[in-house]
Protein backbone atom coordinates (compact mmCIF):
# COMPACT_ATOMS: atom_id res chain seq x y z
CA UNK A 1 0.00 0.00 0.00
CA UNK A 2 1.65 3.38 -1.27
CA UNK A 3 1.34 6.36 1.31
CA UNK A 4 -1.29 7.87 -0.36
CA UNK A 5 -3.65 4.81 -0.04
CA UNK A 6 -2.38 5.31 3.76
CA UNK A 7 -3.61 8.61 4.18
CA UNK A 8 -6.92 7.97 2.68
CA UNK A 9 -7.49 5.15 5.02
CA UNK A 10 -6.17 7.13 8.20
CA UNK A 11 -8.39 9.69 7.00
CA UNK A 12 -11.24 7.38 6.55
CA UNK A 13 -10.84 5.61 10.03
CA UNK A 14 -10.79 9.10 11.48
CA UNK A 15 -13.88 10.32 9.90
CA UNK A 16 -15.51 7.15 11.41
CA UNK A 17 -14.26 7.71 14.93
CA UNK A 18 -15.52 11.37 14.69
CA UNK A 19 -18.94 9.93 13.73
CA UNK A 20 -18.56 7.69 16.89
CA UNK A 21 -18.07 10.27 19.39
CA UNK A 22 -20.81 12.73 17.16
CA UNK A 23 -23.65 10.20 17.79
CA UNK A 24 -22.19 9.80 21.85
CA UNK A 25 -22.95 12.92 22.16
CA UNK A 26 -26.31 13.08 20.12
CA UNK A 27 -27.67 9.95 23.06
CA UNK A 28 -26.85 12.14 25.81
CA UNK A 29 -27.24 15.87 24.46
CA UNK A 30 -30.30 15.31 22.17
CA UNK A 31 -30.73 18.62 22.06
CA UNK A 32 -27.48 19.53 20.03
CA UNK A 33 -28.50 17.50 17.51
CA UNK A 34 -29.04 19.96 14.62
CA UNK A 35 -25.81 21.89 16.13
CA UNK A 36 -23.79 18.12 15.74
CA UNK A 37 -24.48 17.14 12.05
CA UNK A 38 -23.94 20.67 10.70
CA UNK A 39 -20.41 20.30 10.50
CA UNK A 40 -19.29 18.17 7.98
CA UNK A 41 -15.55 16.54 8.37
CA UNK A 42 -13.15 17.25 6.22
CA UNK A 43 -9.49 15.79 6.60
CA UNK A 44 -6.75 19.20 6.14
CA UNK A 45 -3.34 19.08 7.88
CA UNK A 46 -4.30 20.38 11.25
CA UNK A 47 -5.09 19.04 14.52
CA UNK A 48 -9.26 20.37 14.71
CA UNK A 49 -10.36 23.31 13.09
CA UNK A 50 -13.83 25.06 11.89
CA UNK A 51 -14.89 27.65 9.74
CA UNK A 52 -18.96 27.33 10.66
CA UNK A 53 -19.26 25.05 7.42
CA UNK A 54 -16.73 22.02 7.78
CA UNK A 55 -14.93 20.54 10.71
CA UNK A 56 -11.68 20.06 9.97
CA UNK A 57 -9.52 17.05 11.34
CA UNK A 58 -5.90 15.79 11.11
CA UNK A 59 -6.33 12.19 10.39
CA UNK A 60 -2.82 11.30 12.66
CA UNK A 61 -3.91 13.63 15.35
CA UNK A 62 -7.56 12.23 15.40
CA UNK A 63 -6.29 8.68 15.34
CA UNK A 64 -3.13 9.16 18.12
CA UNK A 65 -5.78 11.45 20.37
CA UNK A 66 -8.06 8.25 20.11
CA UNK A 67 -5.56 5.71 21.49
CA UNK A 68 -3.68 8.09 24.01
CA UNK A 69 -7.31 9.19 25.42
CA UNK A 70 -10.89 8.49 23.84
CA UNK A 71 -12.79 10.93 25.83
CA UNK A 72 -10.19 13.79 24.38
CA UNK A 73 -11.61 13.11 20.59
CA UNK A 74 -15.42 13.77 21.92
CA UNK A 75 -14.72 16.43 23.84
CA UNK A 76 -12.81 18.43 20.73
CA UNK A 77 -15.42 17.37 18.75
CA UNK A 78 -18.13 19.41 21.51
CA UNK A 79 -15.86 21.74 21.83
CA UNK A 80 -15.80 22.76 18.75
CA UNK A 81 -19.81 22.42 18.10
CA UNK A 82 -20.03 25.37 20.97
CA UNK A 83 -17.52 27.12 19.56
CA UNK A 84 -20.43 27.14 16.60
CA UNK A 85 -23.35 27.29 18.54
CA UNK A 86 -21.79 30.87 20.57
CA UNK A 87 -20.77 31.77 17.52
CA UNK A 88 -17.12 32.35 18.45
CA UNK A 89 -15.69 31.95 14.62
CA UNK A 90 -17.79 35.00 13.73
CA UNK A 91 -16.13 37.81 15.35
CA UNK A 92 -16.20 41.50 14.21
CA UNK A 93 -13.12 43.68 14.68
CA UNK A 94 -10.98 43.14 17.53
CA UNK A 95 -7.67 44.33 19.27
CA UNK A 96 -5.91 41.63 20.30
CA UNK A 97 -7.07 38.33 18.37
CA UNK A 98 -4.66 35.83 20.64
CA UNK A 99 -6.84 37.09 23.78
CA UNK A 100 -10.00 35.97 21.58
CA UNK A 101 -8.34 32.47 20.83
CA UNK A 102 -7.72 32.43 24.82
CA UNK A 103 -11.52 33.79 25.78
CA UNK A 104 -13.59 31.65 23.23
CA UNK A 105 -11.80 28.31 24.39
CA UNK A 106 -12.30 29.16 28.36
CA UNK A 107 -15.99 29.74 27.34
CA UNK A 108 -16.43 26.59 25.40
CA UNK A 109 -14.58 24.64 28.06
CA UNK A 110 -16.58 25.62 30.74
CA UNK A 111 -19.75 24.49 29.14
CA UNK A 112 -18.19 21.19 29.22
CA UNK A 113 -17.21 20.84 32.81
CA UNK A 114 -20.41 22.10 33.68
CA UNK A 115 -22.01 19.26 31.77
CA UNK A 116 -19.64 16.81 33.26
CA UNK A 117 -19.77 13.95 30.85
CA UNK A 118 -18.17 10.48 31.17
CA UNK A 119 -17.64 10.24 27.25
CA UNK A 120 -15.65 13.41 27.80
CA UNK A 121 -13.42 13.31 30.28
CA UNK A 122 -9.84 13.78 30.36
CA UNK A 123 -6.30 14.24 32.94
CA UNK A 124 -6.67 18.23 32.27
CA UNK A 125 -10.39 18.59 33.25
CA UNK A 126 -9.69 19.25 36.82
CA UNK A 127 -6.96 21.94 35.90
CA UNK A 128 -9.83 23.67 33.81
CA UNK A 129 -12.33 23.05 36.91
CA UNK A 130 -9.54 25.38 39.02
CA UNK A 131 -8.91 27.97 36.60
CA UNK A 132 -12.58 28.70 35.50
CA UNK A 133 -13.87 28.36 39.06
CA UNK A 134 -11.13 31.20 40.38
CA UNK A 135 -12.26 33.48 37.09
CA UNK A 136 -16.57 33.17 38.07
CA UNK A 137 -15.48 35.03 41.30
CA UNK A 138 -14.87 37.88 39.24
CA UNK A 139 -17.48 37.49 35.98
CA UNK A 140 -20.65 35.57 36.94
CA UNK A 141 -21.40 34.33 32.74
CA UNK A 142 -18.14 32.97 31.39
CA UNK A 143 -19.14 33.54 28.25
CA UNK A 144 -16.47 34.94 24.92
CA UNK A 145 -17.17 38.46 25.09
CA UNK A 146 -16.60 38.96 29.08
CA UNK A 147 -13.33 36.84 29.22
CA UNK A 148 -12.02 38.88 26.59
CA UNK A 149 -12.95 42.13 27.88
CA UNK A 150 -11.79 41.13 31.37
CA UNK A 151 -8.65 39.88 30.01
CA UNK A 152 -8.12 42.82 27.48
CA UNK A 153 -8.40 45.20 30.42
CA UNK A 154 -6.84 43.01 32.60
CA UNK A 155 -3.48 43.33 30.44
CA UNK A 156 -2.85 39.69 31.15
CA UNK A 157 1.21 38.83 30.69
CA UNK A 158 2.67 37.01 27.68
CA UNK A 159 3.63 33.90 30.16
CA UNK A 160 0.23 33.79 31.18
CA UNK A 161 -1.37 34.01 27.84
CA UNK A 162 1.01 30.73 26.71
CA UNK A 163 -0.23 28.98 30.06
CA UNK A 164 -3.72 29.71 29.06
CA UNK A 165 -3.42 29.00 25.68
CA UNK A 166 -1.83 25.49 26.29
CA UNK A 167 -3.86 24.80 29.16
CA UNK A 168 -7.32 25.60 27.34
CA UNK A 169 -6.52 24.35 23.26
CA UNK A 170 -8.39 22.36 21.67
CA UNK A 171 -8.60 23.33 18.27
CA UNK A 172 -7.17 25.96 15.58
CA UNK A 173 -8.66 28.89 15.12
CA UNK A 174 -6.39 30.71 12.70
CA UNK A 175 -9.10 30.05 9.98
CA UNK A 176 -11.62 32.44 11.58
CA UNK A 177 -9.24 35.70 10.81
CA UNK A 178 -8.59 34.74 7.18
CA UNK A 179 -8.76 37.22 5.01
CA UNK A 180 -10.88 37.83 1.89
CA UNK A 181 -9.36 41.26 0.76
CA UNK A 182 -6.65 43.27 0.25
CA UNK A 183 -7.69 46.39 2.33
CA UNK A 184 -7.81 44.19 5.62
CA UNK A 185 -4.22 43.03 4.26
CA UNK A 186 -3.29 46.38 5.31
CA UNK A 187 -4.27 46.50 8.12
CA UNK A 188 -1.38 44.83 10.16
CA UNK A 189 -0.53 41.03 10.05
CA UNK A 190 0.44 39.06 13.30
CA UNK A 191 -0.94 37.47 16.43
CA UNK A 192 -3.18 39.96 18.32
CA UNK A 193 -2.89 42.76 15.83
CA UNK A 194 -5.80 41.39 13.34
CA UNK A 195 -8.18 44.51 12.67
CA UNK A 196 -9.76 43.41 9.69
CA UNK A 197 -13.42 41.49 9.56
CA UNK A 198 -12.94 37.73 9.88
CA UNK A 199 -14.51 36.08 6.60
CA UNK A 200 -14.55 32.53 5.76
CA UNK A 201 -11.26 30.51 4.06
CA UNK A 202 -10.04 27.10 4.41
CA UNK A 203 -6.28 28.12 4.81
CA UNK A 204 -5.19 26.21 7.39
CA UNK A 205 -2.17 25.28 9.94
CA UNK A 206 -0.63 23.31 12.56
CA UNK A 207 0.41 26.19 14.57
CA UNK A 208 -0.47 28.80 16.57
CA UNK A 209 -3.80 30.93 15.08
CA UNK A 210 -2.56 33.95 12.92
CA UNK A 211 0.22 32.35 11.07
CA UNK A 212 1.63 33.03 7.78
CA UNK A 213 0.75 29.24 6.89
CA UNK A 214 -3.18 29.48 8.60
CA UNK A 215 -3.39 32.76 5.76
CA UNK A 216 -1.84 31.96 2.26
CA UNK A 217 -4.76 30.65 1.13
CA UNK A 218 -6.93 33.10 1.67
CA UNK A 219 -4.50 35.77 0.26
CA UNK A 220 -5.04 33.89 -2.97
CA UNK A 221 -8.34 33.62 -3.55
CA UNK A 222 -8.36 38.02 -3.45
CA UNK A 223 -6.23 37.92 -6.24
CA UNK A 224 -7.10 38.93 -9.88
CA UNK A 225 -8.31 41.47 -11.71
CA UNK A 226 -10.14 43.99 -9.59
CA UNK A 227 -14.06 43.79 -10.36
CA UNK A 228 -13.57 39.52 -10.00
CA UNK A 229 -11.76 40.00 -6.91
CA UNK A 230 -14.74 42.35 -5.18
CA UNK A 231 -17.15 40.16 -6.21
CA UNK A 232 -15.32 37.40 -4.34
CA UNK A 233 -15.23 39.19 -1.63
CA UNK A 234 -18.63 40.62 -1.56
CA UNK A 235 -19.98 36.76 -2.49
CA UNK A 236 -17.97 35.20 0.10
CA UNK A 237 -18.87 38.32 2.23
CA UNK A 238 -23.03 37.71 1.81
CA UNK A 239 -22.48 33.55 2.05
CA UNK A 240 -20.61 34.37 5.52
CA UNK A 241 -23.36 36.30 7.05
CA UNK A 242 -25.42 33.68 6.28
CA UNK A 243 -23.87 30.91 7.90
CA UNK A 244 -23.35 33.17 10.78
CA UNK A 245 -27.68 33.26 10.73
CA UNK A 246 -27.56 29.39 10.39
CA UNK A 247 -26.02 29.13 13.50
CA UNK A 248 -27.98 31.90 15.17
CA UNK A 249 -31.24 30.37 14.54
CA UNK A 250 -29.74 27.09 15.92
CA UNK A 251 -28.28 28.58 19.03
CA UNK A 252 -31.98 30.25 19.54
CA UNK A 253 -33.82 26.58 18.92
CA UNK A 254 -31.14 24.90 21.46
CA UNK A 255 -31.95 27.25 23.47
CA UNK A 256 -36.06 26.73 23.28
CA UNK A 257 -35.92 23.39 23.52
CA UNK A 258 -33.66 23.06 26.39
CA UNK A 259 -36.08 25.27 28.29
CA UNK A 260 -39.29 23.03 27.14
CA UNK A 261 -38.65 19.48 25.56
CA UNK A 262 -35.24 19.25 26.95
CA UNK A 263 -35.98 20.99 30.35
CA UNK A 264 -34.30 18.12 32.19
CA UNK A 265 -31.22 17.98 30.37
CA UNK A 266 -31.32 21.90 29.67
CA UNK A 267 -31.12 21.89 34.09
CA UNK A 268 -28.28 19.62 33.84
CA UNK A 269 -26.29 21.96 31.15
CA UNK A 270 -26.74 25.28 33.14
CA UNK A 271 -23.44 26.91 32.10
CA UNK A 272 -24.64 26.31 28.47
CA UNK A 273 -27.98 27.89 29.02
CA UNK A 274 -26.50 30.83 30.56
CA UNK A 275 -24.14 31.43 27.68
CA UNK A 276 -26.83 30.79 25.22
CA UNK A 277 -29.40 33.65 27.15
CA UNK A 278 -26.68 35.85 27.47
CA UNK A 279 -25.86 35.39 23.69
CA UNK A 280 -29.21 35.66 22.44
CA UNK A 281 -30.51 38.28 24.72
CA UNK A 282 -32.34 41.27 22.92
CA UNK A 283 -29.73 44.10 21.81
CA UNK A 284 -30.93 47.50 23.08
CA UNK A 285 -29.95 50.34 21.06
CA UNK A 286 -29.98 53.16 23.75
CA UNK A 287 -30.04 56.25 20.86
CA UNK A 288 -33.42 54.61 19.44
CA UNK A 289 -34.62 54.45 23.13
CA UNK A 290 -34.01 58.04 23.52
CA UNK A 291 -36.14 58.66 20.52
CA UNK A 292 -39.23 57.54 21.78
CA UNK A 293 -39.67 60.32 24.34
CA UNK A 294 -39.43 62.86 21.33
CA UNK A 295 -42.41 65.66 20.22
CA UNK A 296 -43.28 67.09 17.01
CA UNK A 297 -42.43 70.85 17.43
CA UNK A 298 -41.20 73.66 14.66
CA UNK A 299 -37.55 74.41 13.47
CA UNK A 300 -35.74 76.85 11.78
CA UNK A 301 -35.51 74.32 8.34
CA UNK A 302 -36.39 74.56 4.86
CA UNK A 303 -39.38 72.29 4.39
CA UNK A 304 -38.16 70.64 1.23
CA UNK A 305 -41.67 67.81 1.24
CA UNK A 306 -44.01 70.90 1.29
CA UNK A 307 -42.10 72.95 -1.24
CA UNK A 308 -42.79 73.10 -5.00
CA UNK A 309 -39.75 73.65 -6.82
CA UNK A 310 -41.66 74.16 -9.72
CA UNK A 311 -43.31 77.07 -8.99
CA UNK A 312 -39.85 78.50 -7.54
CA UNK A 313 -38.16 77.78 -10.49
CA UNK A 314 -41.36 78.77 -13.04
CA UNK A 315 -41.21 82.73 -10.93
CA UNK A 316 -37.60 82.89 -11.41
CA UNK A 317 -37.32 81.96 -14.88
CA UNK A 318 -40.31 84.42 -15.72
CA UNK A 319 -39.48 87.48 -13.86
CA UNK A 320 -35.54 86.95 -13.59
CA UNK A 321 -34.74 87.06 -9.94
CA UNK A 322 -38.23 86.97 -8.35
CA UNK A 323 -39.98 83.45 -7.22
CA UNK A 324 -43.50 82.68 -7.52
CA UNK A 325 -43.26 81.66 -3.78
CA UNK A 326 -40.29 81.36 -1.10
CA UNK A 327 -39.68 78.29 0.62
CA UNK A 328 -41.03 77.20 4.78
CA UNK A 329 -38.47 79.02 6.70
CA UNK A 330 -39.58 75.94 9.22
CA UNK A 331 -40.37 72.19 9.62
CA UNK A 332 -42.35 70.46 12.03
CA UNK A 333 -39.96 67.87 13.02
CA UNK A 334 -40.17 65.32 16.24
CA UNK A 335 -37.38 66.74 18.77
CA UNK A 336 -36.92 66.19 22.73
CA UNK A 337 -37.84 69.02 24.38
CA UNK A 338 -38.34 68.53 27.94
CA UNK A 339 -37.06 65.39 29.39
CA UNK A 340 -35.76 64.46 32.90
CA UNK A 341 -32.77 62.11 33.78
CA UNK A 342 -32.66 60.91 37.01
CA UNK A 343 -29.56 59.06 38.77
CA UNK A 344 -29.29 56.86 41.22
CA UNK A 345 -25.89 57.50 43.30
CA UNK A 346 -26.48 54.76 46.47
CA UNK A 347 -23.27 53.13 47.17
CA UNK A 348 -23.98 50.82 45.28
CA UNK A 349 -23.92 52.60 41.80
CA UNK A 350 -19.98 53.43 40.08
CA UNK A 351 -19.71 57.24 40.10
CA UNK A 352 -17.24 56.32 37.02
CA UNK A 353 -20.15 54.52 35.52
CA UNK A 354 -22.46 57.29 35.90
CA UNK A 355 -20.31 59.93 34.26
CA UNK A 356 -20.04 57.42 31.30
CA UNK A 357 -24.20 57.14 30.84
CA UNK A 358 -24.35 61.40 31.25
CA UNK A 359 -21.52 61.77 28.53
CA UNK A 360 -23.38 58.84 26.11
CA UNK A 361 -26.87 60.48 26.87
CA UNK A 362 -25.61 64.09 26.38
CA UNK A 363 -23.76 62.90 23.17
CA UNK A 364 -26.97 61.31 21.52
CA UNK A 365 -29.38 64.51 22.71
CA UNK A 366 -26.77 67.59 21.36
CA UNK A 367 -27.59 66.77 18.01
CA UNK A 368 -29.35 68.52 16.34
CA UNK A 369 -32.43 66.35 15.23
CA UNK A 370 -32.52 65.52 18.79
CA UNK A 371 -32.93 68.56 20.81
CA UNK A 372 -34.37 71.66 20.11
CA UNK A 373 -32.50 74.83 21.05
CA UNK A 374 -34.56 75.55 23.83
CA UNK A 375 -35.06 72.53 26.19
CA UNK A 376 -36.41 71.87 29.53
CA UNK A 377 -34.34 69.16 31.47
CA UNK A 378 -33.93 68.52 34.74
CA UNK A 379 -31.29 66.08 35.72
CA UNK A 380 -31.94 65.10 39.80
CA UNK A 381 -29.18 62.55 42.05
CA UNK A 382 -31.00 60.75 43.99
CA UNK A 383 -30.08 58.01 46.92
CA UNK A 384 -32.80 57.77 49.89
CA UNK A 385 -33.57 61.69 48.79
CA UNK A 386 -33.03 64.13 46.90
CA UNK A 387 -29.83 64.81 46.39
CA UNK A 388 -29.61 67.58 44.00
CA UNK A 389 -32.13 68.46 40.93
CA UNK A 390 -30.56 70.89 38.31
CA UNK A 391 -32.40 72.54 35.28
CA UNK A 392 -30.90 72.74 31.82
CA UNK A 393 -32.32 75.04 29.18
CA UNK A 394 -29.47 74.71 26.36
CA UNK A 395 -26.84 72.61 25.02
CA UNK A 396 -24.47 75.03 26.27
CA UNK A 397 -26.07 74.72 30.05
CA UNK A 398 -25.61 70.96 29.89
CA UNK A 399 -22.50 71.05 28.57
CA UNK A 400 -21.44 72.98 31.48
CA UNK A 401 -23.40 70.81 34.00
CA UNK A 402 -21.15 67.76 32.74
CA UNK A 403 -18.12 69.35 32.86
CA UNK A 404 -18.32 70.39 36.80
CA UNK A 405 -20.58 67.56 37.77
CA UNK A 406 -19.40 65.59 40.72
CA UNK A 407 -21.54 62.68 42.51
CA UNK A 408 -23.50 63.97 45.47
CA UNK A 409 -25.12 60.55 47.76
CA UNK A 410 -23.53 57.31 47.95
CA UNK A 411 -26.60 55.84 50.86
CA UNK A 412 -29.17 53.75 50.35
CA UNK A 413 -31.71 53.45 47.52
CA UNK A 414 -35.54 54.60 47.47
CA UNK A 415 -36.90 55.96 43.70
CA UNK A 416 -40.15 57.75 45.43
CA UNK A 417 -38.57 60.88 46.27
CA UNK A 418 -37.68 61.51 42.37
CA UNK A 419 -41.31 60.56 41.72
CA UNK A 420 -42.65 62.80 44.39
CA UNK A 421 -40.28 65.70 42.79
CA UNK A 422 -41.36 65.34 39.63
CA UNK A 423 -44.98 65.03 40.20
CA UNK A 424 -44.67 68.60 41.91
CA UNK A 425 -43.14 70.14 38.96
CA UNK A 426 -45.90 68.85 36.64
CA UNK A 427 -48.82 70.15 39.12
CA UNK A 428 -46.42 73.68 39.28
CA UNK A 429 -47.00 73.73 35.71
CA UNK A 430 -42.93 73.58 35.10
CA UNK A 431 -43.70 71.03 31.97
CA UNK A 432 -45.73 72.04 29.21
CA UNK A 433 -45.66 68.88 27.60
CA UNK A 434 -43.19 66.05 29.60
CA UNK A 435 -42.44 62.95 27.58
CA UNK A 436 -40.70 61.06 29.74
CA UNK A 437 -38.38 60.32 32.75
CA UNK A 438 -34.91 58.26 32.55
CA UNK A 439 -33.91 56.49 35.71
CA UNK A 440 -30.18 55.25 35.48
CA UNK A 441 -29.61 52.79 38.69
CA UNK A 442 -28.49 49.35 40.16
CA UNK A 443 -32.68 48.52 40.64
CA UNK A 444 -32.30 47.76 44.49
CA UNK A 445 -34.75 50.56 45.47
CA UNK A 446 -38.63 50.97 46.21
CA UNK A 447 -40.50 51.83 43.41
CA UNK A 448 -43.31 54.04 43.69
CA UNK A 449 -47.00 52.32 43.98
CA UNK A 450 -48.63 54.17 41.13
CA UNK A 451 -48.07 54.54 37.58
CA UNK A 452 -46.86 58.43 36.74
CA UNK A 453 -48.56 60.45 34.30
CA UNK A 454 -45.39 60.58 32.00
CA UNK A 455 -43.35 57.60 30.50
CA UNK A 456 -40.70 56.28 32.98
CA UNK A 457 -37.87 53.74 31.89
CA UNK A 458 -35.26 52.26 33.97
CA UNK A 459 -32.17 52.11 33.26
CA UNK A 460 -30.11 49.06 34.33
CA UNK A 461 -26.09 48.12 33.86
CA UNK A 462 -25.69 44.43 33.41
CA UNK A 463 -22.61 43.51 35.79
CA UNK A 464 -23.55 39.75 36.76
CA UNK A 465 -26.61 40.31 39.67
CA UNK A 466 -29.69 39.77 38.67
CA UNK A 467 -31.90 42.71 36.99
CA UNK A 468 -34.80 43.02 39.07
CA UNK A 469 -38.89 43.09 37.80
CA UNK A 470 -39.88 46.49 37.24
CA UNK A 471 -43.22 47.70 37.54
CA UNK A 472 -45.54 46.85 34.85
CA UNK A 473 -46.28 50.71 33.64
CA UNK A 474 -42.45 50.71 33.14
CA UNK A 475 -39.65 50.56 30.49
CA UNK A 476 -36.78 48.35 31.14
CA UNK A 477 -33.52 48.64 29.53
CA UNK A 478 -30.62 46.91 29.96
CA UNK A 479 -26.99 47.87 29.00
CA UNK A 480 -23.94 46.60 28.99
CA UNK A 481 -20.47 48.65 30.05
CA UNK A 482 -19.07 48.29 26.72
CA UNK A 483 -22.57 50.06 25.66
CA UNK A 484 -22.03 52.94 27.33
Amino acid sequence: MNDEAKLKQAAGIAADVLNLSRNTLLVTLRFLDEALFRLTPEAAPVTYATDGEHLFYGAEHVLGQYVGDRGAVTRAYLHIVLHCVFRHAFVSTLVDTELWDIAADIAAESVLISLDLRCTETSVQAERKRVTDGLKKDIKTLTAEKLYHYFLNGDISGRKRQELRALFFADDHSVWYERSSPESEEQGEGKGESQGEPTDGVGLSNGEPNSAEGQGEGEDRSTGDDSSGHETVFNEASARAQLEQDWKDISERMQTDMETASKAQGDKAGGMMQQLRELNRERYDYTAFLKKFAVMGEAMKVNDDEFDYIFYTYGLKLFGNMPLIEPLEYKEVKRIREFVIAIDTSGSTSGELVQRFMNKTYNILKRTESFFAKINLHIIQCDAEIQEAVKITSRDEFDEYLKKMTIIGHGGTDFRPVFSYVNKLVAQHEFSNLKGLVYFTDGYGTFPPKKPEYETAFVFLREGYDIPEVPPWAIKLILEKDEI
